[in-house]
C-alpha cells in the first residue's frame, strides 16, 4: 500500500525531470572545467545521449541509479508497492540501455555511463572522465 494519495504520488512523479538534472549539470560542469567542449542531447544518435563529445566520438549518459538499476547501489531499491509494475519497467529500461549501447558501438561511437551516485564524488568523476577521454 502506498503511503501517499494517488494525486500526491502523481504530482511527485510529474516533478521527475528527464533532462537538465542535477547530476547532468555536475557532469557538464566537470567537463567544462577540464576543458572539454560538448553538445547536449543529440537526437540523431541512438538513445539521445545526455552529452556528446564529437571530437572524441564519445556519448555520455548520466543514469539515475534508481531508474537504470545501478548494481550494488543503495539508490537502486525496488518499491514495496506495485512491485510487478516496477520490475517490468526497470527490466525494460535496462534492456533499452543495452540496445542503445549496441547501436552506438556499431556506428563507431564510444559510450560512457556516469551513475548518479558517481557524480556526487567530484574527484572520482574528474578522474573517470579524464581516463575515458584520453584513450
Amino acid at each position: 500500500m502506498d503511503r501517499l494519495s494517488k494525486e500526491k504520488r502523481s504530482w511527485n512523479m510529474s516533478r521527475i525531470r528527464n533532462s537538465d538534472t542535477g547530476p547532468e549539470r555536475i557532469v557538464r560542469s566537470a567537463l567544462h572545467k577540464l576543458g572539454y567542449r560538448f553538445r547536449l542531447n543529440r537526437k540523431e544518435l541512438p538513445g539521445k545521449p545526455d552529452i556528446v563529445l564529437p571530437k572524441y566520438r564519445t556519448a555520455i549518459f548520466i543514469h539515475g541509479c534508481f531508474w537504470h538499476r545501478h548494481r550494488g547501489c543503495s539508490l537502486a531499491y525496488t518499491p514495496k508497492s506495485n512491485t510487478e509494475f516496477w520490475l517490468s519497467k526497470f527490466a525494460r529500461n535496462v534492456q533499452r540501455d543495452s540496445e542503445v549501447a549496441t547501436a552506438l558501438s556499431s556506428t563507431g561511437w564510444k559510450q560512457l555511463v556516469i551513475w548518479e551516485c558517481e557524480a556526487k564524488d567530484h574527484t572520482l568523476l574528474a578522474s573517470k572522465l579524464k581516463k575515458a577521454l584520453h584513450n
